[in-house]
């Protein structure tokens, strides 16, 4: 071959692509022939960019197809994809040329059946569980008598009737209703935003803030109870600063929000039950309480008056107190004087002899001597006998003085004691005495209610709307056949009752045929 030669080389009849039609026509081949496909398949790794689109990879054992949710068809999605669950995918073929590569555009995305379901709600439940959502001791407790309570529900179906109709009939309340949808794509958010939204209320404002939050819905499959085991919706009820009860299907079912919840209800009509006591039940305790508290004040007026009595009759009077001493001193002070006399007497008869004896000068001096001193020591033991006289007096006035206050606080105690308990006797007379009176007041006016609601529903007002009732001997006649066989009808219409002749008997069998009545 000559290098050199410049003849052109002759052309194949084989056509020429650019990589672009080439492109073009496999995309157009594979979306023709795969317009729209359901693959099962294991979600592999999920991307989820700033954008909002979300791509990850269906694989199984041998083979995997990227996969695409754009991002206004990713907020329609029954399931949000996770790594390692079986799901069923709808959506349709496609290539993107510039890397030379297939991909599905998921439209639909439902988990391969109650395992895969399964699967993913115990995965989601321990990575929540981990993070502390379920914890008891995050659990607040449910008031007692709840003003007002939020419940979030459909507002169509039998479950708020229940409600409503078990609060009226256990302790009536102010009702809030947040409406929501309970199954379907639009449940999770909207159920969380009405917890959240009841939280957001604040206390005395223009719409009451409820003190429990009761979450209901009917029972139902795995499918439609699964928005309340959303993570949204178990995030926003673990974080409701009200408490919250959960009551999502029957006995049997169990989501994620009742993990959350402080309290969980089989039913809705056990949580309106869990939501108010009785009042009925809380009548009769109110009254056994004040049956109690009037024989306990009784019964503790009458220990306190026994009992100051008894203290009464212990305490000593003040004249039995001084008595004694009283009469030991006029004893004394009556034998004083006639001592005194008699030792005067005696000393006299004993200087008389002395002085016999003795000159007359020296017995003068000596008696003058004798009685000076006789005369002092009388003076001195009258004024000791006065001192300890003044001495006993005063101690008996200091007695006296200090016993007179001690028995009139005790006088004034008491008073003010009886007093006070017969204030609060007379008030719980007056309560008393006012129950029946509002009792039967109550029972007049539901007896008034029973009779309107006996006249709207009786026969009488169903005759005024074009109806009739027709009688046979006394009894009602409620078919063709019974009609026929009576022999005398009554008709009775609004306004009376209207008579039918008997019908008179055949007298021949060729007589002309008579008409029936009826």
């Amino acid at each position: 071959m000559d290098l050199l030669d410049d003849t052109p080389e002759p052309r194949s009849n084989q056509p020429e692509f650019t990589v672009s039609e080439l492109s073009g026509a496999v995309k157009r081949v594979i979306e023709g022939e795969f317009g729209l496909v359901r693959v099962r398949g294991e979600v592999g790794r999920v991307s989820r960019p700033a954008s909002g689109h979300l791509y990850y990879d269906l694989k199984d054992d041998r083979s995997v197809i990227a996969a695409i949710t754009w991002k206004g068809q990713a907020g329609k999605l029954a399931v949000m994809p996770e790594e390692g669950m079986e799901v069923i995918a709808t959506g349709r073929m496609t290539t993107f040329p510039g890397q030379s590569k297939y991909q599905l555009i998921i439209e639909d995305l439902a988990p391969a059946g109650a395992g895969a379901l399964m699967a993913m709600l115990e995965k989601r439940r321990a990575a929540l569980n981990a993070e502390g959502l379920f914890d008891p001791a995050r659990k607040k407790p449910i008031p007692y008598l709840p003003q007002v309570i939020g419940v979030v529900t459909s507002p169509s179906g039998a479950v708020i009737r229940d409600i409503l109709h078990r609060l009226r009939d256990r302790f009536p309340r102010h009702v809030l209703i947040w409406p929501v949808p309970v199954q379907g794509e639009k449940c999770a958010p909207e159920v969380a935003a009405a917890i959240r939204g009841f939280n957001a209320l604040e206390p005395g404002g223009p719409i009451a803030r409820p003190d429990v939050i009761i979450v209901a819905r009917g029972g139902g499959s795995l499918e439609d109870l699964w928005g309340f085991n959303e993570e949204i919706v178990v995030r926003a009820a673990a974080a409701s600063r009200i408490p919250l009860i959960s009551a999502v299907g029957h006995e049997t079912d169990t989501t994620l929000i009742d993990h959350a919840a402080d309290r969980r209800a089989p039913t809705p009509t056990a949580a309106a039950e869990m939501a108010v006591p009785v009042r009925l039940e809380l009548l009769a305790t109110l009254d056994s309480l004040q049956a109690r508290l009037m024989q306990g004040v009784g019964r503790g007026v009458m220990l306190r008056g026994q009992r100051l009595r008894d203290l009464a009759r212990a305490l000593p009077r003040p004249e039995a107190l001084t008595q004694s001493a009283t009469q030991r001193l006029d004893t004394a002070a009556s034998r004083l004087g006639g001592a005194l006399s008699l030792a005067v007497v005696r000393k006299h008869r004993s200087f008389d002899a002395l002085a016999a004896k003795m000159q007359p000068n020296a017995l003068q001096t000596m008696l003058a001597r004798r009685g000076a001193a006789l005369q002092d020591q009388s003076t001195r033991a009258k004024a000791l006998l006065d001192r300890r006289l003044d001495r006993a007096r005063d101690r008996l006035q200091s007695l006296s003085a200090r016993l007179a206050p001690t028995l009139t606080n005790l006088a004034a105690r008491s008073a003010r004691d009886n007093t006070r308990q017969r204030e609060a006797l007379e008030k719980l007379a007056q309560r008393l005495d006012a129950a029946p009176s509002l009792r039967l007041k109550s029972l007049s006016e539901r007896l008034d209610r029973l009779d309107r609601m006996r006249q709207t529903l009786g026969h009488h007002e169903t005759l005024k709307r074009g109806f009739a009732v027709v009688y046979a001997d006394g009894q009602v006649v409620t078919s063709k056949a019974a009609a026929e066989k009576s022999s005398h009808l009554e008709i009775e219409f609004q306004d009376g009752r209207l008579s039918l002749s008997p019908r008179p008997p055949r007298k021949a069998k060729d007589a002309p045929e008579q008409g029936s009545l009826f």
